[in-house]
């Protein structure tokens, strides 16, 4: 009787049964990595006690990292955190940005670099609206899940043209990669 057919098929058994186990192994993997969630605190500037907003919160999430889009002077925004018992390593300052839809466009990479998932999204009451549409489009376009944590205001909400403005424009950054002034044609 010949047994080279049955060793093949012995072999291809195996085979198939090591590729099995590494499907297997890399779905517990994702599946692990799917359920971890590493989150983010993101303060747009523009108000002081934003900063301070965000200091409290960072205080009952130990784990979420600070960053701050074109917020207070350095030296007062570092003295808000310090001030709260946050370690300045947590605290990520940068003022590239000019306007809402670049406190998005300029730490989206950032964010993404750090491996974050979740951010909570700090701004002023009457500002939420239109940072959370802006936020939506960017971070939401790269997989990242906004959770709006609005700092009570008196003033009222955003005219919905601002809104629909600003929407645009971060549409237009997704399409091209450059965020065009406020002064759109």
């Amino acid at each position: 009787m010949n047994k080279k057919p049955r060793q093949g098929w012995q072999r291809y058994g195996m085979g198939v049964g090591a590729l099995v186990l590494v499907a297997i192994a890399l779905s517990v993997s994702n599946w692990a990595q799917a359920d971890r969630k590493i989150p983010a605190i993101l303060v747009l500037g523009g108000a002081e006690d934003r900063e301070w907003f965000a200091a409290r919160l960072a205080q009952r999430m130990p784990s979420a990292g600070i960053y701050v889009s074109s917020g207070s002077p350095e030296a007062y925004a570092r003295y808000v955190f310090a001030k709260s018992g946050i370690p300045p390593e947590r605290v990520h300052l940068d003022y590239r940005a000019a306007d809402t839809v670049t406190n998005f466009t300029t730490m989206v990479e950032k964010l993404l670099a750090d491996g974050v998932t979740d951010v909570y999204l700090v701004t002023s009451a009457f500002h939420m609206p239109r940072a959370r549409a802006i936020g939506t489009i960017v971070l939401g376009s790269r997989g990242l899940v906004i959770h709006p944590q609005p700092v009570p205001t008196p003033h009222a909400p955003e005219p919905a043209g601002k809104i629909a403005r600003d929407s645009l424009r971060s549409l237009f950054w997704l399409v091209t990669g450059a965020a065009p002034s406020k002064a759109l044609p």
